[in-house]
């Protein structure tokens, strides 16, 4: 009866979720115990309750405590669409959560670029005493070998830009009831996606610089190994896709789960684009670039 009620509305309202609740108290966890691991890091004690506290055991406690809210937060939206509450006024908020995310994303990757810029584009600043030290008025800082653009790094680009185009047509094959064009491109672009994150630890492996080598190390590995992180996530994003799409979850009209993917996806190939154009190519103009 009430669930009849409640697809009488344009809106759904949910039962009491202990999800949100769970969730802040996860990263609270995992917040204090980041800090409790940096004091044992350190090698100092912090003593409540007759119980040392610097460990990193508590960090860990709080990411399982994420961990199982995002799982149990996921399962219910997607089994609340199986049993027809996402309405119209639904499926467009969760648009505009998934819009909203990204956008916030954005403003990470805008300090980034603007930490690059600042350094790079002011490498001799007066007032940054430490800079112009480490830099020697230069942009990349004297001594300092940069990676080949056009190497590994262009082969990633070209692996994103890829696995953009199968995942378009992942997409495309389910608008066309295509389960099998929509598997068989979500997979590829699943590998595509594993591909990259392991031509990028080759390349922090074999980098000729290190983050604490100065600033240039600092903002490359800072800049690049967030976007990495976020090639990461989505690659899980789309594995679940895929499992969903393999258990037929997805129809032609209801497949947010895909799209939301899919927007974050293509999210991080024009980031990419825009760290390859900026922080490989155009920072190593002039610069040494290290043999491989």
């Amino acid at each position: 009866m009430a669930e009849a009620h409640a697809k009488q509305h344009d809106y759904h309202i949910l039962d009491p979720s202990p999800w949100p609740v769970l969730g802040s108290l996860g990263a609270l966890v995992m917040c204090i115990g980041g800090v409790f691991w940096m004091q044992y890091l350190k090698g100092n004690e912090f003593p409540v309750f007759g119980i040392n506290m610097a460990s990193p055991w508590l960090f860990w406690i709080g990411v399982l405590i994420v961990l199982y809210t995002m799982y149990g937060w996921w399962s219910d939206t997607v089994k609340e669409a199986h049993e027809g509450h996402h309405t119209r006024v639904v499926s467009l908020h969760l648009r505009y959560g998934m819009i909203m995310f990204i956008a916030s994303e954005v403003m990470f990757f805008v300090a980034w670029f603007w930490a690059f810029f600042d350094a790079s584009l002011f490498p001799g600043e007066v007032a940054q005493y430490a800079r112009n030290e480490y830099t020697g008025g230069i942009w990349p800082p004297k001594g300092i070998e940069v990676l080949d653009p056009f190497y590994l790094p262009l082969y990633n680009t070209i692996i994103l830009l890829l696995s953009g185009t199968t995942l378009t047509w992942a997409h495309h094959a389910l608008l066309h009831n295509d389960r099998k064009g929509l598997i068989n491109g979500l997979a590829i672009t699943v590998a595509l996606g594993v591909l990259f994150s392991f031509v990028q630890a080759y390349e922090y492996i074999h980098a000729p610089f290190n983050f604490k080598d100065s600033i240039y190390g600092a903002t490359f590995f800072m800049a690049t190994g967030f976007h990495g992180f976020h090639v990461f996530v989505g690659t899980i994003f789309l594995i679940v896709c895929l499992i969903r799409a393999v258990r037929g979850d997805f129809t032609p009209r209801q497949h947010f789960g895909l799209e939301a993917a899919a927007w974050y996806w293509h999210f991080v190939d024009v980031v990419w684009l825009f760290l390859y154009a900026t922080i490989y190519v155009w920072a190593s103009v002039g610069a040494d670039i290290a043999v491989h």
